[in-house]
C-alpha cells in the first residue's frame, strides 16, 4: 500500500508542526482525499473517514470559538478517538492548547498553514493524488521532447541510453533513464519520474555513469512528465512487416491506461534521436487535429476521383 509521511507534506507545502514532541517520520498518510471537519464539530460523526487529513478553514475555526468550552472539549476527544492522520489550520489560524495537549497525546500532528483555506486544500489534493497514484516501475528511458512525454523502450543494450544522449543534446530534456516509475494520477493520465537515487543520472556501455545534470546543466533534466507516446526499440528483421503508413494508432497500455506506441526497427546507420523527434512533433500534431497519413489518403482518394471524372466516354460501333 502506497502511503506518504506526514513530515513530506509539511516540508513541501512549507506547514509548521505545532505537536513537536511528534516525529512526523512516523506518522503516515493513506489516501489522498481531505475532510473539512465543519460537521464533525457539530456531532455528526455519520461516514465520517479517519484516514483522511482534516483542514480547518477559517469557517470552522471561528465555530470553535464560539463552541461552550465543555462541548468544544468533548469533541477534541471524540475526534481523537476517531482518529486522522494529521489536522491543518489554514490562515495561521492557532488551535488551543487544549487541542494540541490531546493530539499529542493521540499522537495526531496538528499543522499550521499561512495559505488561506481554499488553496491549501487544492495543493494537499493534487499532490497527494501524484504521491499515493497506483505504481509500477518498468525498464525503459523517460525524456521530454517538445513537450511531449516521450517513453523509450526495449530490450538492454539495443541503444535507449545513447537515443537519449543524442536528445539531450539537441536541446531536450531526460526525466529518467533505466528504470520509469509510472504512477497513474487518472483515467487520462500517467505520470513518470526517476527513482531517487538514480536521479539525473545515465548509464552508458564503455563509458560508465555519466551525471547529465553537472554535464549538460539544469535545463537538460526535469524531475516529472505526463507519458504521452511510446517508442519500443527492436532489432530490425527483413520478414517482419512494419507500419509505413500511420493510418491505425496502435497502442500499449500501463495500469489500465492506453498509451500510443511505435514499434520502431533499429538497425546501423538510423539515426534514433531524429526519429524520436520526428515521432513526439507528429504526435503533437495529431493531437492539435492533423493526421499526415489520412491527409495522403485523402490526397490519393481525390486524386483517384478526379482521373475518374476525367475519363472519356467510351463508344461502341
Amino acid at each position: 500500500m502506497n502511503r506518504v509521511k506526514v513530515s513530506t507534506l509539511a516540508k513541501k507545502m512549507e506547514i509548521e508542526n505545532l505537536t513537536t514532541g511528534l516525529d512526523l517520520d512516523e506518522c503516515y498518510i493513506t489516501v489522498p482525499d481531505i475532510n473539512r471537519p465543519s460537521l464533525q464539530f457539530a456531532g455528526f460523526w455519520d461516514f465520517y473517514e479517519p484516514t483522511r487529513v482534516q483542514i480547518v478553514g477559517k469557517v470552522e475555526y471561528v465555530y470553535l470559538q464560539k463552541m461552550d468550552p465543555e462541548v468544544r472539549v468533548k469533541m477534541y476527544h471524540d475526534l481523537m478517538e476517531k482518529g486522522c492522520p494529521c489536522m491543518i489550520f489554514a490562515r495561521s489560524q492557532r488551535p488551543d492548547d487544549e487541542l494540541l495537549r490531546l493530539a499529542g497525546e493521540a499522537g495526531i500532528p496538528i499543522l499550521i498553514s499561512e495559505q488561506n483555506t481554499s488553496i491549501i486544500t487544492a495543493e494537499v489534493i493534487r499532490w497527494l493524488h501524484v504521491q499515493l497514484a497506483p505504481m509500477i516501475s518498468i525498464h525503459g528511458v523517460l525524456v521530454d521532447v517538445y513537450g511531449e512525454g516521450v517513453l523509450i523502450t526495449g530490450e538492454s543494450g539495443i541503444g535507449k541510453s545513447e537515443a537519449a544522449i543524442e536528445l539531450i543534446k539537441r536541446g531536450h530534456r531526460l526525466v529518467s533513464d533505466d528504470v520509469v516509475e509510472i504512477r497513474k494520477v487518472s483515467d487520462a493520465a500517467l505520470v513518470g519520474s526517476a527513482p531517487e537515487i538514480t536521479r539525473h543520472f545515465i548509464e552508458l556501455r564503455g563509458i560508465g555513469i555519466i551525471d547529465v545534470k553537472t554535464l549538460f546543466g539544469v535545463e537538460s533534466v526535469k524531475n516529472t512528465q505526463t507519458i504521452d507516446l511510446v517508442i519500443r526499440l527492436e532489432d530490425w528483421r527483413k520478414e517482419t512487416e512494419y507500419d509505413r503508413m500511420g493510418i491505425e494508432d496502435q497502442y500499449t497500455e500501463f495500469l489500465g491506461n492506453k498509451v500510443v506506441c511505435y514499434n520502431l526497427p533499429v538497425r546501423p546507420g538510423r539515426n534514433l534521436a531524429i526519429i524520436v523527434e520526428a515521432a513526439a512533433v507528429n504526435h503533437r500534431q495529431k493531437k492539435m487535429g492533423y493526421n499526415a497519413a489520412h491527409e495522403l489518403y485523402k490526397r490519393v482518394q481525390d486524386n483517384l476521383m478526379n482521373k475518374t471524372k476525367d475519363e472519356p466516354d467510351e463508344f461502341f460501333y
